[in-house]
């Protein structure tokens, strides 16, 4: 394995310390260097030199860029106790728009749970596959009440509720049949 390839699996920083946090950490502890953030090192001692290594490794720097890093982006409790609250009520007011997909609607509320359990909330699947099923459009009223009487929803992934709601809205599209909830549900009485 060159050291291209390896420089090019550095783990990138891209606002969400948590995240990063934990990949870099997996990083620099596979090869051998996490010991150089948690302890930093000492001054050489008199008439040793640094190799190159060591010197752009600074010990004591790379310690002091992590711990800035930690407390910049990974904040302190208040501001994660915040950054949850306000990710939680964002979670709660989740509805899917008339205009929106089943992928993008779906793709809405897995980012922001997602963002949730990297600030440290507990949100199950099921907690997310019942919001799905609540705040979908009317249009899918019927599916909804399908898929809740013969799935045990406690069990279904978010992705078997994806394709299961995808689906349905692809048949939709491709039956001609209006995406008005009185006239899907009046199509669906017709053949009861």
């Amino acid at each position: 394995m060159s050291d291209e390839n390896t420089a090019s699996r550095v783990p990138k920083f891209d606002g969400h310390y948590a995240h990063w946090s934990e990949l870099m950490e997996n990083f620099l502890r596979a090869k051998g260097l996490w010991g150089i953030v948690e302890r930093g090192i000492g001054e050489p001692l008199d008439g040793t030199l640094l190799s190159d290594n060591q010197r752009i490794l600074d010990m004591s720097n790379a310690k002091a860029v992590w711990e800035s890093l930690k407390r910049k982006y990974g904040g302190n409790d208040k501001v994660k106790k915040a950054t949850r609250n306000s990710l939680s009520r964002e979670f709660e007011l989740l509805e899917m728009n008339k205009t929106e997909t089943v992928d993008d609607y779906c793709g809405r509320v897995t980012t922001i749970s997602n963002k949730m359990r990297s600030n440290g909330s507990d949100i199950k699947d099921t907690m997310i596959v019942e919001k799905i099923l609540r705040t979908l459009t009317e249009k899918f009223t019927y599916i909804v009440v399908t898929i809740e009487e013969s799935h045990n929803i406690e069990e279904m992934s978010v992705d078997e509720l994806q394709s299961t709601l995808a689906l349905h809205e692809k048949k939709f599209k491709m039956g001609g049949v209006k995406e008005e909830p009185d006239q899907v549900l009046q199509v669906e009485s017709r053949f009861v």
